[in-house]
């Protein structure tokens, strides 16, 4: 899958501030094109590394998808440019600021993890890490799934952001091990053919019309 230019723009100010960035990169959403925007009470930029580091309830958004941690990290592609290097060097200067980011590689997101779907899936867990290159979100820790009325559990999930398809694995294997990935289903169509039943029934019940009284014949006076 081709993969979109990234674009940074940052805002930081004081740590009682928000601060933003919007990425237009193939994310969280099933929607590639649509820009991330991630907001945060404090952001720390690490230009020698390319990373930004998020703390203070960020959260990512991309179109209808989002992700919630305690702490978020971006990883962004690292371009050194080897005649700024030098110059650098030579006046003494950060390195670092020789260094250019390009498209957003990872995001880590540490803590009380929470991911909602474009379809509407929920997933928590305790840590999660997305790969831009797979378009996957691996979550790990006490992993709950949620959708609809169906849940899974188990510890670890791999979850394709683009394609919707994904694994779960549990930390013990064998029969009545446990730790297994446990999965919990409700028929849908139970549920339709008794709502159906239970209306049709009501139905049948109000069409039923009491019989006619037949009329009282007078008596007749002698």
């Amino acid at each position: 899958m081709k993969r979109t230019l990234a674009m940074i723009w940052l805002a930081a100010a004081s740590a009682a501030a928000t601060a933003a960035v919007a990425a237009p990169v193939t994310g969280l959403s099933s929607n590639p094109k649509a820009p991330i925007d991630v907001t945060s009470d404090q952001v720390d930029v690490h230009n020698t590394d390319c990373a930004y580091v998020y703390t203070g309830s960020p959260e990512a958004l991309q179109d209808t998808a989002r992700l919630r941690a305690d702490i978020m990290i971006a990883h962004l592609e690292l371009n050194r440019d080897g005649k700024g290097a030098k110059a650098s060097k030579a006046t003494g200067g950060d390195i670092g600021a020789s260094n250019s980011c390009g498209e957003m590689k990872t995001l880590e997101a540490k803590g009380h993890v929470y991911y909602l779907s474009s379809d509407g899936r929920r997933v928590h867990g305790d840590n999660a890490f997305y790969d831009a290159a797979t378009t996957t979100l691996t979550v790990t820790g006490d992993v709950t799934a949620v959708d609809g009325q169906n849940v899974m559990r188990g510890s670890r999930m791999v979850y394709n952001t683009q394609t919707g398809e994904g694994h779960v694995e549990g930390a013990a294997k064998g029969a009545n091990a446990k730790g297994r990935p446990r999965m919990v289903l409700y028929p849908k169509d139970n549920d339709q053919n008794g709502q159906a039943q239970a209306a049709g029934g009501q139905g049948a019940a109000g069409d039923a019309t009491p019989a006619a009284a037949k009329p009282k014949k007078k008596k007749s006076s002698n």
